[in-house]
């Protein structure tokens, strides 16, 4: 599944780092980037886009306003929005029109890949962006997520994933399918954010556990193959709702 996209931007260094942080994303299509949103707005009347990247402070029209008449015309909801801004006082605007995600300037590949996946497990869920010429795979929000491992993007498969740990500025996924985990140069927070709630779960501040993994419970002790994790105090309450649900 490829996500066609444009980019808007009113500063040449931001639209050039932003249209390559697209290029360099596998599931991205760059149909054009664009340094004022009144071009861009002709380009969308003219042509299909399914992800728009753009600032909000742009001459003539901006990004906030070019959301709204996009939101207006009420294009069967296809186009969605993830604004890149150095301004955090827009964020609530952004949500009342609907955007998908809001990127905070100066925003690292980390960041923007985060924005990316939701964006990803979004159409994945709607069945919207799968090009004719490719096979319809299943929603990518219950199979995968894409890590960045070393100097690449990693494709892993949420079943595979046992457990996540905490370890300084990296995260340390623990496969299945493998003796050694996988060293992510990511956030807790962010992993969070990238894993399915009804799948995943933060027990600890330094611990995200598989659901399906979990071997067994004693007190507030989970087991899951010979890792035995505490569930943190800032965690118990949520952990305890979750076991009742399953015991009689």
């Amino acid at each position: 599944m490829k996500i066609s996209c444009i980019a808007i931007d009113d500063e040449p260094l931001a639209l050039d780092l932003l249209s390559k942080f697209i290029r360099q994303t596998p599931f991205l299509e760059l149909l054009g980037g664009f340094s004022n949103a009144i071009e861009a707005l002709s380009y969308i009347n003219q042509n299909k886009a399914d992800l728009i990247f753009m600032d909000i402070q742009m001459p003539d029209l901006s990004g906030m306003e070019l959301a709204r008449i996009l939101d207006g015309k009420k294009n069967s909801g296809t186009t969605r929005v993830i604004f890149c801004t150095a301004y955090h006082q827009f964020a609530l605007e952004g949500y009342k029109v609907d955007a998908l995600d809001y990127l905070l300037k100066p925003y690292s590949y980390e960041d923007f890949l985060t924005a990316a996946t939701k964006a990803y497990q979004y159409f994945g869920r709607v069945g919207q962006s799968i090009p004719p010429s490719l096979p319809a795979n299943p929603s990518p929000s219950a199979d995968f997520i894409f890590l960045k491992v070393e100097y690449q993007l990693l494709k892993v498969i949420l079943k595979d994933i046992s457990h996540i740990e905490g370890y300084k500025d990296y995260v340390k996924v623990h496969l299945k399918s493998k003796n050694h985990p996988l060293l992510s140069l990511t956030s807790m927070k962010n992993m969070e954010e990238l894993l399915p709630k009804d799948r995943f779960m933060r027990v600890h501040r330094s611990f995200i556990v598989s659901l399906d993994h979990i071997d067994s419970i004693s007190k507030n002790v989970i087991h899951i193959g010979t890792q035995h994790i505490t569930v943190g105090d800032l965690y118990k309450e949520q952990f305890t709702e979750f076991v009742s649900r399953w015991t009689s």
